[in-house]
Protein backbone atom coordinates (compact mmCIF):
# COMPACT_ATOMS: atom_id res chain seq x y z
CA UNK A 1 0.00 0.00 0.00
CA UNK A 2 0.71 3.58 -0.25
CA UNK A 3 -1.31 8.65 -0.59
CA UNK A 4 0.32 11.46 0.16
CA UNK A 5 1.42 13.08 3.97
CA UNK A 6 1.65 15.39 6.30
CA UNK A 7 1.06 18.74 7.28
CA UNK A 8 1.30 21.76 5.70
CA UNK A 9 3.93 24.13 7.86
CA UNK A 10 0.87 25.23 10.51
CA UNK A 11 -0.16 21.53 10.44
CA UNK A 12 3.04 19.90 10.48
CA UNK A 13 3.87 22.21 13.74
CA UNK A 14 0.08 21.19 14.95
CA UNK A 15 1.24 17.39 14.68
CA UNK A 16 4.29 18.56 16.70
CA UNK A 17 2.49 19.64 19.77
CA UNK A 18 0.40 16.77 19.39
CA UNK A 19 2.81 13.93 19.46
CA UNK A 20 5.05 15.62 22.29
CA UNK A 21 2.16 15.42 24.10
CA UNK A 22 1.87 13.53 27.60
CA UNK A 23 -0.09 10.71 26.58
CA UNK A 24 2.63 9.96 23.47
CA UNK A 25 5.27 10.33 26.29
CA UNK A 26 3.68 7.78 27.89
CA UNK A 27 3.42 5.58 25.19
CA UNK A 28 6.52 6.31 24.01
CA UNK A 29 8.00 5.31 27.29
CA UNK A 30 6.62 1.83 27.98
CA UNK A 31 8.76 -0.29 29.58
CA UNK A 32 11.61 1.85 29.30
CA UNK A 33 14.22 3.60 31.44
CA UNK A 34 15.41 7.05 31.17
CA UNK A 35 19.06 5.10 30.25
CA UNK A 36 17.66 3.93 27.23
CA UNK A 37 17.24 7.21 25.72
CA UNK A 38 20.92 8.38 26.72
CA UNK A 39 21.51 7.78 22.98
CA UNK A 40 20.00 10.99 21.82
CA UNK A 41 22.93 13.01 23.20
CA UNK A 42 25.55 13.76 20.69
CA UNK A 43 26.18 16.24 17.89
CA UNK A 44 23.51 18.33 16.07
CA UNK A 45 24.58 19.11 12.12
CA UNK A 46 22.21 19.85 9.78
CA UNK A 47 21.93 18.75 6.42
CA UNK A 48 22.91 21.67 4.22
CA UNK A 49 20.04 20.36 1.70
CA UNK A 50 17.40 20.88 4.29
CA UNK A 51 15.98 23.92 2.19
CA UNK A 52 15.76 21.46 -0.79
CA UNK A 53 14.67 18.74 0.77
CA UNK A 54 11.61 21.19 1.90
CA UNK A 55 11.10 21.96 -1.37
CA UNK A 56 10.73 18.88 -2.70
CA UNK A 57 7.35 18.80 -0.52
CA UNK A 58 4.28 20.51 -1.85
CA UNK A 59 1.82 21.88 0.73
CA UNK A 60 -1.83 21.04 -0.70
CA UNK A 61 -4.85 21.47 0.31
CA UNK A 62 -7.12 18.43 0.21
CA UNK A 63 -9.96 19.23 2.30
CA UNK A 64 -13.44 18.35 0.64
CA UNK A 65 -17.10 19.26 0.27
CA UNK A 66 -18.95 17.84 2.66
CA UNK A 67 -22.12 20.04 2.16
CA UNK A 68 -23.83 16.69 0.91
CA UNK A 69 -23.48 14.91 4.51
CA UNK A 70 -26.38 15.34 7.02
CA UNK A 71 -25.50 16.10 10.68
CA UNK A 72 -25.10 12.48 11.78
CA UNK A 73 -22.81 11.64 9.46
CA UNK A 74 -20.52 15.10 9.83
CA UNK A 75 -20.42 13.87 13.72
CA UNK A 76 -19.17 10.40 12.74
CA UNK A 77 -16.70 12.20 10.78
CA UNK A 78 -15.40 13.92 13.96
CA UNK A 79 -15.49 10.72 15.67
CA UNK A 80 -13.28 9.15 13.39
CA UNK A 81 -10.57 12.25 12.49
CA UNK A 82 -10.34 11.68 16.45
CA UNK A 83 -9.19 8.15 16.77
CA UNK A 84 -7.47 8.61 13.33
CA UNK A 85 -5.29 11.18 15.25
CA UNK A 86 -4.53 8.69 18.04
CA UNK A 87 -3.41 6.04 15.55
CA UNK A 88 -0.68 9.62 14.68
CA UNK A 89 0.63 8.65 18.41
CA UNK A 90 0.63 5.44 18.26
CA UNK A 91 2.36 5.70 14.84
CA UNK A 92 4.86 7.69 16.39
CA UNK A 93 5.60 5.47 19.21
CA UNK A 94 6.46 2.81 16.76
CA UNK A 95 8.33 4.24 13.91
CA UNK A 96 10.87 6.51 16.17
CA UNK A 97 12.97 5.17 20.10
CA UNK A 98 12.71 8.21 21.85
CA UNK A 99 10.82 10.56 19.55
CA UNK A 100 9.92 12.85 22.46
CA UNK A 101 13.77 13.19 23.46
CA UNK A 102 15.04 13.40 19.73
CA UNK A 103 11.92 16.14 18.98
CA UNK A 104 13.11 18.22 22.26
CA UNK A 105 16.29 18.40 20.90
CA UNK A 106 15.43 20.58 18.13
CA UNK A 107 15.29 23.06 20.25
CA UNK A 108 19.03 23.32 20.55
CA UNK A 109 19.23 24.32 16.63
CA UNK A 110 20.39 27.83 15.44
CA UNK A 111 16.78 29.96 15.32
CA UNK A 112 17.09 30.27 11.62
CA UNK A 113 16.99 26.60 11.35
CA UNK A 114 14.53 25.56 13.63
CA UNK A 115 11.24 26.40 11.43
CA UNK A 116 12.62 24.02 8.68
CA UNK A 117 13.84 21.73 10.62
CA UNK A 118 10.35 20.86 12.66
CA UNK A 119 8.72 20.74 9.63
CA UNK A 120 10.74 18.20 7.96
CA UNK A 121 11.24 16.79 11.23
CA UNK A 122 7.28 16.04 11.48
CA UNK A 123 7.29 15.05 7.79
CA UNK A 124 9.61 11.99 8.14
CA UNK A 125 7.95 11.40 12.12
CA UNK A 126 11.41 11.22 13.09
CA UNK A 127 15.46 12.91 12.34
CA UNK A 128 15.63 9.90 9.77
CA UNK A 129 14.92 10.85 6.05
CA UNK A 130 12.44 8.43 4.38
CA UNK A 131 13.48 9.68 0.84
CA UNK A 132 17.44 8.96 1.51
CA UNK A 133 17.16 5.54 2.77
CA UNK A 134 16.70 7.10 6.21
CA UNK A 135 19.87 8.69 6.81
CA UNK A 136 20.27 11.65 9.36
CA UNK A 137 19.22 14.67 8.27
CA UNK A 138 19.72 16.16 11.52
CA UNK A 139 22.35 14.60 13.70
CA UNK A 140 24.20 11.99 13.65
CA UNK A 141 22.35 8.98 14.94
CA UNK A 142 22.09 5.44 12.69
CA UNK A 143 18.59 4.04 12.33
CA UNK A 144 17.16 1.64 14.13
CA UNK A 145 16.33 -0.85 11.47
CA UNK A 146 13.20 -2.38 12.79
CA UNK A 147 11.92 1.29 14.00
CA UNK A 148 10.91 0.78 17.42
CA UNK A 149 9.90 -2.69 17.25
CA UNK A 150 12.59 -4.05 18.96
CA UNK A 151 14.97 -3.61 21.34
CA UNK A 152 17.66 -1.43 19.71
CA UNK A 153 20.92 -3.51 20.83
CA UNK A 154 19.74 -6.76 19.37
CA UNK A 155 22.51 -9.31 19.15
CA UNK A 156 22.75 -11.40 16.18
CA UNK A 157 21.42 -14.95 17.82
CA UNK A 158 18.77 -12.80 19.04
CA UNK A 159 17.59 -11.63 15.60
CA UNK A 160 17.65 -15.49 15.00
CA UNK A 161 15.36 -16.01 17.28
CA UNK A 162 12.75 -13.33 16.52
CA UNK A 163 13.27 -15.16 13.19
CA UNK A 164 12.32 -18.64 14.17
CA UNK A 165 8.47 -18.86 14.12
CA UNK A 166 8.91 -20.91 17.22
CA UNK A 167 9.94 -18.69 19.50
CA UNK A 168 6.59 -16.43 18.97
CA UNK A 169 8.17 -13.37 18.80
CA UNK A 170 7.00 -12.80 15.14
CA UNK A 171 3.67 -11.75 15.23
CA UNK A 172 2.05 -9.14 13.55
CA UNK A 173 0.44 -7.26 16.48
CA UNK A 174 3.19 -7.65 19.42
CA UNK A 175 6.22 -5.21 20.32
CA UNK A 176 9.36 -7.25 21.45
CA UNK A 177 10.90 -6.27 24.26
CA UNK A 178 13.19 -7.46 27.38
CA UNK A 179 12.13 -8.75 30.81
CA UNK A 180 13.17 -8.22 34.16
CA UNK A 181 15.61 -11.18 33.20
CA UNK A 182 16.66 -9.30 29.96
CA UNK A 183 15.08 -12.61 27.97
CA UNK A 184 13.30 -11.08 24.62
CA UNK A 185 9.22 -10.67 24.87
CA UNK A 186 6.35 -10.52 22.70
CA UNK A 187 3.88 -7.90 24.27
CA UNK A 188 0.65 -7.46 23.12
CA UNK A 189 -0.26 -4.62 21.26
CA UNK A 190 -3.21 -4.02 23.12
CA UNK A 191 -1.11 -4.44 26.28
CA UNK A 192 1.75 -2.03 25.23
CA UNK A 193 -0.78 0.54 23.82
CA UNK A 194 -3.15 -0.05 26.35
CA UNK A 195 -3.98 3.51 26.43
CA UNK A 196 -4.03 4.82 23.45
CA UNK A 197 -6.13 1.68 21.98
CA UNK A 198 -8.88 2.30 24.79
CA UNK A 199 -9.56 5.78 23.82
CA UNK A 200 -9.44 4.99 19.93
CA UNK A 201 -11.86 2.44 20.89
CA UNK A 202 -14.28 4.25 22.57
CA UNK A 203 -14.38 6.96 20.20
CA UNK A 204 -15.40 4.72 17.67
CA UNK A 205 -18.12 2.91 19.56
CA UNK A 206 -19.08 6.36 20.11
CA UNK A 207 -19.62 7.13 16.05
CA UNK A 208 -21.02 3.57 15.89
CA UNK A 209 -23.71 4.61 18.43
CA UNK A 210 -24.10 8.16 16.15
CA UNK A 211 -24.30 6.29 12.88
CA UNK A 212 -27.17 5.21 10.99
CA UNK A 213 -25.15 2.95 8.74
CA UNK A 214 -25.58 -0.66 9.66
CA UNK A 215 -22.38 -2.37 8.18
CA UNK A 216 -20.47 1.11 9.42
CA UNK A 217 -22.00 0.54 12.89
CA UNK A 218 -21.09 -3.13 13.21
CA UNK A 219 -17.58 -2.80 11.74
CA UNK A 220 -17.02 0.30 14.09
CA UNK A 221 -17.88 -1.99 17.18
CA UNK A 222 -15.80 -4.95 16.00
CA UNK A 223 -12.90 -2.45 15.64
CA UNK A 224 -13.17 -1.45 18.81
CA UNK A 225 -13.53 -4.61 20.43
CA UNK A 226 -10.22 -6.08 18.38
CA UNK A 227 -7.76 -2.86 19.29
CA UNK A 228 -8.44 -4.33 22.84
CA UNK A 229 -8.08 -8.16 22.27
CA UNK A 230 -5.79 -8.31 18.81
CA UNK A 231 -7.52 -10.54 17.22
CA UNK A 232 -8.54 -8.43 13.79
CA UNK A 233 -9.95 -10.70 11.49
CA UNK A 234 -13.84 -10.54 12.26
CA UNK A 235 -13.70 -6.57 11.83
CA UNK A 236 -11.55 -7.09 8.95
CA UNK A 237 -14.61 -9.43 7.22
CA UNK A 238 -17.26 -6.65 8.18
CA UNK A 239 -14.52 -3.86 6.87
CA UNK A 240 -14.99 -6.02 3.42
CA UNK A 241 -19.05 -5.11 3.88
CA UNK A 242 -19.03 -1.73 4.62
CA UNK A 243 -21.51 0.22 2.34
CA UNK A 244 -21.61 3.29 3.44
CA UNK A 245 -20.59 7.18 2.03
CA UNK A 246 -18.36 7.83 5.58
CA UNK A 247 -16.00 5.14 5.57
CA UNK A 248 -12.79 4.46 7.55
CA UNK A 249 -9.71 2.61 7.80
CA UNK A 250 -7.90 2.10 11.03
CA UNK A 251 -6.12 -0.23 12.46
CA UNK A 252 -2.81 -1.60 12.69
CA UNK A 253 -1.86 -2.41 8.77
CA UNK A 254 1.35 -2.82 6.51
CA UNK A 255 4.60 -3.66 7.85
CA UNK A 256 7.31 -1.79 5.50
CA UNK A 257 8.18 0.56 8.62
CA UNK A 258 10.03 -3.38 10.40
CA UNK A 259 13.07 -2.83 7.68
CA UNK A 260 14.29 -5.49 9.97
CA UNK A 261 12.06 -8.26 9.36
CA UNK A 262 8.92 -7.01 7.92
CA UNK A 263 6.79 -8.50 10.53
CA UNK A 264 5.72 -5.83 12.75
CA UNK A 265 2.14 -3.79 11.42
CA UNK A 266 1.86 -0.19 11.75
CA UNK A 267 -0.81 1.65 13.13
CA UNK A 268 -2.88 4.17 10.40
CA UNK A 269 -6.14 6.36 9.39
CA UNK A 270 -7.73 6.91 6.36
CA UNK A 271 -11.13 8.28 6.94
CA UNK A 272 -12.74 8.79 3.59
CA UNK A 273 -16.46 9.67 1.95
CA UNK A 274 -16.86 7.66 -1.24
CA UNK A 275 -18.10 8.58 -4.63
CA UNK A 276 -20.87 5.65 -5.40
CA UNK A 277 -20.86 6.39 -9.07
CA UNK A 278 -17.60 6.26 -9.68
CA UNK A 279 -17.25 2.92 -7.36
CA UNK A 280 -20.02 1.40 -9.01
CA UNK A 281 -18.59 2.11 -12.63
CA UNK A 282 -15.17 -0.23 -11.71
CA UNK A 283 -17.45 -2.90 -9.91
CA UNK A 284 -17.82 -4.93 -12.94
CA UNK A 285 -13.35 -5.26 -12.67
CA UNK A 286 -13.69 -7.60 -10.12
CA UNK A 287 -15.24 -10.01 -12.02
CA UNK A 288 -12.03 -10.52 -14.15
CA UNK A 289 -10.00 -11.30 -11.23
CA UNK A 290 -10.41 -14.92 -11.32
CA UNK A 291 -9.74 -15.11 -15.44
CA UNK A 292 -6.83 -13.03 -14.29
CA UNK A 293 -5.41 -15.12 -11.48
CA UNK A 294 -5.62 -18.21 -13.89
CA UNK A 295 -3.61 -16.08 -17.32
CA UNK A 296 -0.97 -15.59 -15.30
CA UNK A 297 2.18 -16.49 -16.71
CA UNK A 298 3.34 -19.16 -14.19
CA UNK A 299 3.03 -23.07 -13.67
CA UNK A 300 -0.65 -23.90 -12.62
CA UNK A 301 0.34 -25.05 -9.19
CA UNK A 302 1.70 -21.84 -8.44
CA UNK A 303 -1.78 -20.11 -9.05
CA UNK A 304 -4.19 -19.00 -6.14
CA UNK A 305 -7.64 -19.89 -7.57
CA UNK A 306 -8.63 -20.16 -3.74
CA UNK A 307 -8.54 -16.32 -2.84
CA UNK A 308 -12.06 -14.85 -2.46
CA UNK A 309 -12.90 -12.67 -5.94
CA UNK A 310 -15.78 -10.52 -3.85
CA UNK A 311 -12.67 -7.51 -3.91
CA UNK A 312 -14.79 -4.63 -3.70
CA UNK A 313 -13.77 -0.97 -5.12
CA UNK A 314 -13.96 2.38 -4.08
CA UNK A 315 -13.29 5.92 -5.29
CA UNK A 316 -13.31 8.21 -2.00
CA UNK A 317 -12.11 11.81 -0.96
CA UNK A 318 -9.66 11.71 2.07
CA UNK A 319 -11.03 13.82 4.48
CA UNK A 320 -8.20 12.71 7.08
CA UNK A 321 -5.25 10.69 7.73
CA UNK A 322 -3.00 9.70 10.31
CA UNK A 323 -0.45 7.38 11.12
CA UNK A 324 2.26 5.12 8.50
CA UNK A 325 0.17 6.31 5.39
CA UNK A 326 1.06 9.95 6.60
CA UNK A 327 4.26 9.55 7.19
CA UNK A 328 6.83 11.04 3.73
CA UNK A 329 5.30 9.49 1.02
CA UNK A 330 1.79 9.89 0.85
CA UNK A 331 -0.60 7.01 -0.51
CA UNK A 332 -2.50 7.62 -3.39
CA UNK A 333 -4.80 4.07 -3.36
CA UNK A 334 -4.27 0.61 -0.94
CA UNK A 335 -5.32 -3.16 -1.07
CA UNK A 336 -6.47 -4.10 1.90
CA UNK A 337 -6.87 -6.15 4.53
CA UNK A 338 -3.41 -8.17 4.22
CA UNK A 339 -4.62 -11.42 6.20
CA UNK A 340 -4.33 -14.05 3.81
CA UNK A 341 -7.87 -15.36 5.73
CA UNK A 342 -9.67 -13.10 4.65
CA UNK A 343 -8.04 -12.80 1.16
CA UNK A 344 -8.83 -16.42 0.61
CA UNK A 345 -12.46 -15.98 2.01
CA UNK A 346 -13.66 -12.23 0.50
CA UNK A 347 -10.47 -11.34 -1.91
CA UNK A 348 -9.58 -7.68 -0.48
CA UNK A 349 -11.09 -4.19 -1.22
CA UNK A 350 -9.30 -1.61 -3.24
CA UNK A 351 -9.69 1.76 -2.71
CA UNK A 352 -8.47 4.90 -4.59
CA UNK A 353 -8.04 8.11 -3.07
CA UNK A 354 -9.00 10.47 -5.28
CA UNK A 355 -8.19 14.18 -4.30
CA UNK A 356 -4.51 12.31 -3.36
CA UNK A 357 -4.33 11.10 -6.71
CA UNK A 358 -5.80 14.14 -8.81
CA UNK A 359 -3.70 16.64 -6.36
CA UNK A 360 -0.48 14.60 -7.56
CA UNK A 361 -1.11 13.87 -11.58
CA UNK A 362 -1.57 18.05 -11.99
CA UNK A 363 1.50 19.51 -9.54
CA UNK A 364 4.00 16.06 -9.99
CA UNK A 365 3.44 13.65 -13.04
CA UNK A 366 2.43 16.23 -15.89
CA UNK A 367 5.82 18.37 -15.25
CA UNK A 368 7.72 14.88 -14.90
CA UNK A 369 6.68 13.93 -18.24
CA UNK A 370 7.29 17.17 -19.98
CA UNK A 371 10.91 17.27 -18.44
CA UNK A 372 12.08 13.62 -19.32
CA UNK A 373 9.40 11.46 -22.09
CA UNK A 374 10.48 12.18 -25.46
CA UNK A 375 7.66 15.22 -26.87
CA UNK A 376 5.64 12.56 -28.99
CA UNK A 377 5.08 10.44 -26.18
CA UNK A 378 3.77 13.29 -23.36
CA UNK A 379 0.75 13.48 -25.25
CA UNK A 380 0.07 10.69 -24.41
CA UNK A 381 0.09 11.20 -20.67
CA UNK A 382 -3.31 11.11 -19.18
CA UNK A 383 -5.63 11.09 -15.76
CA UNK A 384 -7.25 7.93 -16.88
CA UNK A 385 -4.86 5.63 -17.61
CA UNK A 386 -2.59 7.11 -13.89
CA UNK A 387 -6.04 6.14 -12.60
CA UNK A 388 -6.11 2.75 -14.47
CA UNK A 389 -2.83 1.63 -13.00
CA UNK A 390 -3.62 2.82 -9.83
CA UNK A 391 -6.09 0.87 -9.95
CA UNK A 392 -4.99 -2.65 -11.84
CA UNK A 393 -1.59 -2.11 -9.16
CA UNK A 394 -4.31 -2.32 -5.63
CA UNK A 395 -6.07 -5.11 -8.01
CA UNK A 396 -2.69 -7.02 -8.60
CA UNK A 397 -1.91 -7.09 -4.75
CA UNK A 398 -4.75 -9.69 -4.89
CA UNK A 399 -3.54 -11.68 -7.62
CA UNK A 400 -0.63 -14.39 -7.43
CA UNK A 401 0.77 -16.37 -4.44
CA UNK A 402 -0.22 -15.90 -1.13
CA UNK A 403 -0.18 -18.67 0.86
CA UNK A 404 2.26 -21.04 -0.19
CA UNK A 405 4.21 -24.62 0.70
CA UNK A 406 7.95 -24.55 1.05
CA UNK A 407 9.62 -27.53 2.12
CA UNK A 408 6.49 -29.42 2.78
CA UNK A 409 5.53 -26.79 5.26
CA UNK A 410 2.22 -24.28 4.48
CA UNK A 411 3.26 -20.51 5.30
CA UNK A 412 3.02 -17.46 3.56
CA UNK A 413 4.99 -15.14 0.83
CA UNK A 414 5.27 -12.46 3.72
CA UNK A 415 7.26 -14.56 6.18
CA UNK A 416 9.27 -16.10 3.35
CA UNK A 417 10.62 -13.29 1.97
CA UNK A 418 10.80 -11.31 5.28
CA UNK A 419 12.59 -8.02 5.35
CA UNK A 420 12.34 -7.98 1.21
CA UNK A 421 8.80 -8.79 0.98
CA UNK A 422 7.49 -5.34 0.58
CA UNK A 423 10.01 -4.11 -2.24
CA UNK A 424 9.18 -7.55 -4.52
CA UNK A 425 5.15 -6.98 -3.89
CA UNK A 426 5.35 -3.83 -4.77
CA UNK A 427 7.04 -4.15 -7.94
CA UNK A 428 5.11 -7.09 -8.93
CA UNK A 429 1.76 -4.94 -8.06
CA UNK A 430 3.27 -2.22 -10.36
CA UNK A 431 4.10 -4.28 -13.34
CA UNK A 432 1.03 -6.38 -13.42
CA UNK A 433 -1.23 -4.03 -12.83
CA UNK A 434 0.46 -3.16 -17.00
CA UNK A 435 0.15 -6.96 -17.63
CA UNK A 436 -3.65 -7.18 -16.35
CA UNK A 437 -4.73 -4.16 -18.49
CA UNK A 438 -2.68 -6.06 -21.88
CA UNK A 439 -4.53 -9.08 -20.59
CA UNK A 440 -7.52 -7.89 -21.16
CA UNK A 441 -7.20 -5.71 -24.07
CA UNK A 442 -5.73 -8.34 -26.14
CA UNK A 443 -8.68 -10.85 -25.18
CA UNK A 444 -11.23 -8.10 -26.23
CA UNK A 445 -12.70 -6.79 -23.41
CA UNK A 446 -13.75 -3.64 -24.08
CA UNK A 447 -13.16 -1.39 -20.91
CA UNK A 448 -10.21 1.15 -21.86
CA UNK A 449 -10.40 3.85 -24.43
CA UNK A 450 -9.27 2.98 -27.61
CA UNK A 451 -5.24 4.54 -27.50
CA UNK A 452 -4.79 2.40 -24.14
CA UNK A 453 -1.58 0.63 -24.70
CA UNK A 454 -0.05 3.86 -25.89
CA UNK A 455 -1.37 5.69 -23.42
CA UNK A 456 -0.71 3.07 -20.56
CA UNK A 457 3.08 3.08 -21.61
CA UNK A 458 3.76 6.67 -21.53
CA UNK A 459 1.93 7.16 -18.03
CA UNK A 460 3.65 4.15 -16.37
CA UNK A 461 7.08 5.44 -18.35
CA UNK A 462 6.52 8.77 -16.27
CA UNK A 463 4.84 6.96 -12.89
CA UNK A 464 8.47 5.27 -12.80
CA UNK A 465 10.27 8.46 -12.40
CA UNK A 466 7.91 10.33 -9.71
CA UNK A 467 7.99 7.00 -7.89
CA UNK A 468 11.81 6.56 -8.31
CA UNK A 469 12.27 9.91 -6.54
CA UNK A 470 10.82 8.37 -3.57
CA UNK A 471 14.35 7.08 -2.52
CA UNK A 472 15.90 3.96 -3.12
CA UNK A 473 16.13 2.99 0.21
CA UNK A 474 12.13 2.98 0.23
CA UNK A 475 10.02 0.09 -1.20
CA UNK A 476 7.86 1.90 -3.70
CA UNK A 477 11.10 3.57 -4.83
CA UNK A 478 12.91 0.37 -4.74
CA UNK A 479 10.22 -1.41 -6.68
CA UNK A 480 10.24 1.46 -9.35
CA UNK A 481 14.02 1.19 -10.25
CA UNK A 482 13.58 -2.32 -10.66
CA UNK A 483 11.23 -1.91 -13.11
CA UNK A 484 13.10 0.82 -14.61
CA UNK A 485 16.39 -0.76 -14.69
CA UNK A 486 14.79 -4.26 -16.02
CA UNK A 487 12.82 -2.94 -18.95
CA UNK A 488 16.16 -0.38 -19.82
CA UNK A 489 17.70 -3.77 -19.65
CA UNK A 490 15.06 -5.67 -22.55
CA UNK A 491 15.18 -2.59 -24.56
CA UNK A 492 11.66 -1.04 -23.75
CA UNK A 493 12.63 1.84 -22.18
CA UNK A 494 15.52 4.21 -24.38
CA UNK A 495 17.54 6.86 -23.80
CA UNK A 496 18.02 9.27 -25.96
CA UNK A 497 21.57 11.28 -25.13
CA UNK A 498 21.28 14.23 -27.66
CA UNK A 499 17.71 15.08 -26.30
CA UNK A 500 18.10 13.69 -22.69
CA UNK A 501 15.06 12.17 -22.81
CA UNK A 502 13.22 8.20 -22.24
CA UNK A 503 11.14 6.90 -24.22
CA UNK A 504 8.85 3.51 -24.32
CA UNK A 505 8.79 0.92 -27.24
CA UNK A 506 5.34 -0.53 -26.32
CA UNK A 507 5.96 -3.42 -28.89
CA UNK A 508 8.58 -4.69 -26.76
CA UNK A 509 7.14 -3.06 -23.01
CA UNK A 510 3.87 -5.48 -23.50
CA UNK A 511 6.06 -8.49 -23.73
CA UNK A 512 8.80 -7.47 -21.59
CA UNK A 513 6.30 -6.60 -18.91
CA UNK A 514 4.78 -10.43 -18.97
CA UNK A 515 8.35 -11.57 -18.29
CA UNK A 516 8.88 -9.28 -15.35
CA UNK A 517 5.57 -10.52 -13.72
CA UNK A 518 6.39 -14.11 -14.05
CA UNK A 519 10.04 -13.70 -12.79
CA UNK A 520 8.88 -12.09 -9.89
CA UNK A 521 6.18 -13.79 -9.10
CA UNK A 522 8.21 -17.03 -9.32
CA UNK A 523 10.07 -15.43 -6.51
CA UNK A 524 7.59 -15.25 -4.85
CA UNK A 525 5.98 -18.99 -5.21
CA UNK A 526 8.86 -20.97 -3.98
CA UNK A 527 9.34 -17.98 -1.08
CA UNK A 528 13.03 -17.86 -2.39
CA UNK A 529 14.45 -14.95 0.04
CA UNK A 530 18.09 -15.88 -1.16
CA UNK A 531 17.41 -15.33 -4.93
CA UNK A 532 15.01 -11.98 -4.02
CA UNK A 533 17.94 -10.85 -2.47
CA UNK A 534 19.72 -11.27 -5.34
CA UNK A 535 17.13 -9.60 -7.57
CA UNK A 536 16.80 -7.03 -5.55
CA UNK A 537 20.48 -6.22 -5.63
CA UNK A 538 20.78 -6.23 -9.20
CA UNK A 539 17.79 -4.34 -10.45
CA UNK A 540 17.09 -1.64 -7.39
CA UNK A 541 20.04 0.26 -8.07
CA UNK A 542 20.52 4.54 -9.65
CA UNK A 543 21.94 4.40 -12.86
CA UNK A 544 24.12 7.30 -14.10
CA UNK A 545 21.73 7.43 -16.71
CA UNK A 546 18.76 7.86 -14.39
CA UNK A 547 20.60 9.60 -11.62
CA UNK A 548 21.34 12.03 -14.37
CA UNK A 549 17.87 12.47 -15.45
CA UNK A 550 16.31 13.30 -11.78
CA UNK A 551 19.04 16.25 -11.22
CA UNK A 552 16.90 17.84 -14.12
CA UNK A 553 13.49 17.96 -11.76
CA UNK A 554 14.56 20.73 -9.78
CA UNK A 555 11.82 22.71 -8.88
CA UNK A 556 9.14 20.05 -9.40
CA UNK A 557 8.11 18.69 -6.33
CA UNK A 558 8.40 14.88 -5.34
CA UNK A 559 5.23 14.77 -3.24
CA UNK A 560 2.41 16.88 -1.58
CA UNK A 561 2.23 17.47 1.63
CA UNK A 562 -1.04 17.31 3.01
CA UNK A 563 -3.48 20.23 4.43
CA UNK A 564 -6.43 19.34 6.14
CA UNK A 565 -7.99 23.14 7.47
CA UNK A 566 -10.45 21.57 8.89
CA UNK A 567 -9.29 18.99 10.78
CA UNK A 568 -5.71 20.25 11.37
CA UNK A 569 -6.26 22.26 14.87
Amino acid sequence: MSVFRILALMGCLALLAACSSSEEKTMNHADSTPADCAWTGGDLPVTEELDARLDAYVPTDLDVDLSHLDAAQLAVLEKLVAAAKIMDELFVAQATPCHAELEARLAELPADLQEGARRYFAINYGPWDRRFDREPFIGTWPTPEGANYYPLDLTEAEKARIADPAAGLDGLFTMVRRDAAGELVAKPYSEFYADGLERAAGLLREAAALTENASLRAFLESRAAAFLNDDYYESDMLWMDLDSTVEVTIGPYETYEDGLFGYKAAFEAFVTVTDPEQSERLAVFKNELPWLESRLPIPDEHKNPNRGSESPIRVVDEVYSGGDTRAGIQTIAFNLPNDERVREAKGSKKVLLRNVMNAKFEQILKPLAEALVVPEQVGDLTAESFFLHTLWHEMSHGLGPGKITVDGRETEVRLELKDHYSTLEEAKADAMGEWTIFELVAAGRDYFPENIIREQSATYLAGLFRSVRFGIGEAHGQANAIQFNYLLEKGAIAWHEDTERFSIDTEVFVPAIGEMVKEICMLQAVGDYDGTAAFIEKYAIMPDVLSRALDKLAGIPVDVEPVFTRWDR
